[in-house]
């Protein structure tokens, strides 16, 4: 198994987590400085920010090797990165120069080691991060990662304590000093070419994709988009396109209940005006019945007519049959003016006449 980038980043995740709580000025053992179990992320008894000197005190650090270095405020300090030729040791003290092949060097510090002259030919520009620049700090040594095929190979095995929910479980990481796109086989130390998807395999590193299953075959990148078939593709299509038109006809047909409740709604008002309509004829037809069945309603007895006749002359009984129509009910002229053809009507013409 290769150490992937992911893997520096969960390490360097623990500097705040295993850093000492001496500040700066306070005092410090120097023999202290070490690898922590299991993460291998380097401890001090001085805190995030500042390191332990030769002098048994911790000073702020001098470098950093991480672009967002934990531990700082947002308004601290924060100490300058390495240029280029140089880098910065765990404890970050201060930056040295690369240090040339066969040096001893920190744990997965390969940005320690100087680079080779074709280093543009044989650097990873992957996302796993085998080499840096073409170089390799391999059981803290310096080399070049420039082995070929067939060629011996040194390999590195570290054991990292990863978890599983509640459960511990040992990781090992494999590295080695061969070219991108081989790998050093842990029993004949030589330079292997890496193998294809399908093909087997008992280690990450045996793959291109660097992912061996557990059915001992190399499977697709982890990272690998996952190619699905056209019937998806189809079945998806005519899921979303059934549920668009399930949903307008269901649409569709609640509004067109909510229409007939409504139209329903209105015949009925429609139905009951009638009615009442209706009702306002036949008391209209009642009244004029009524009217016209009095005593002397088309006699000469009535009460007009005997008024009229008390006056004594025809010239004189005019004027009250027509003052009475004018001065007549709110009633009677309604009724007149809501039907002139009526009776009524005619019958208060004859009155007049006479």
């Amino acid at each position: 198994m290769l150490l992937l980038p992911i893997t520096l980043l969960f390490s360097s995740w623990f500097t705040s987590v295993y850093a000492g709580s001496q500040t700066k000025g306070q005092n410090c053992t120097v023999g202290n400085n070490r690898l922590q179990i299991g993460t291998y992320q380097f401890h001090s008894d001085c805190d995030t920010q500042t390191y332990c000197s030769s002098q048994g005190t911790c000073e702020l650090k001098g470098c950093r090797k991480d672009q967002y270095p934990f531990g700082y405020p947002i308004d601290a300090w924060v100490p300058p990165k390495c240029p280029s030729g140089q880098f910065c040791p765990d404890e970050g003290d201060a930056c040295q120069p690369w240090l040339p092949v066969d040096s001893a060097c920190q744990l997965n510090r390969d940005d320690q080691c100087e680079p080779p002259p074709n280093w543009q030919d044989l650097t990873d520009t992957s996302k796993y991060g085998r080499n840096v620049n073409g170089s390799v700090c391999l059981n803290n040594v310096c080399m070049w990662a420039n082995v070929t095929v067939g060629l011996p190979c040194e390999v590195e095995n570290t054991a990292y304590i990863a978890y599983a929910g509640t459960d511990e479980f040992i990781d090992i990481v494999s590295r080695g000093n061969c070219q991108v796109g081989l790998y050093c086989e842990s029993q004949s130390l030589v330079c292997m070419q890496t193998k294809q998807l399908g093909e087997t395999c008992d280690a990450d590193k045996e793959c291109l994709t660097f992912n061996c299953l557990s059915k001992g075959v190399c499977g697709p990148g982890a990272d690998s988009p996952n190619h699905l078939g056209i019937w998806v593709y189809s079945v998806v299509g005519i899921g979303i396109f059934g549920g668009m038109f399930v949903t307008l006809i269901t649409l569709f047909l609640i509004h067109r209940r909510q229409r007939d409740q409504e139209r329903e709604k209105r015949l009925q008002y429609w139905r009951e005006q009638n009615q009442f309509r209706q009702s306002i004829m036949q008391m209209k037809e009642i009244a004029r019945t009524s009217i016209l069945s009095l005593p002397g309603g088309n006699g000469h007895n009535s009460n007009r007519s005997t008024v009229c006749s008390r006056a004594g002359s025809e010239e004189s009984s005019t004027p009250m049959i027509q003052y009475s129509v004018h001065k007549s009910s709110g009633l009677r002229q309604q009724y007149v003016s809501d039907d002139n053809g009526s009776a009524y009507n005619e019958m208060m013409m004859q009155e007049s006449r006479r």
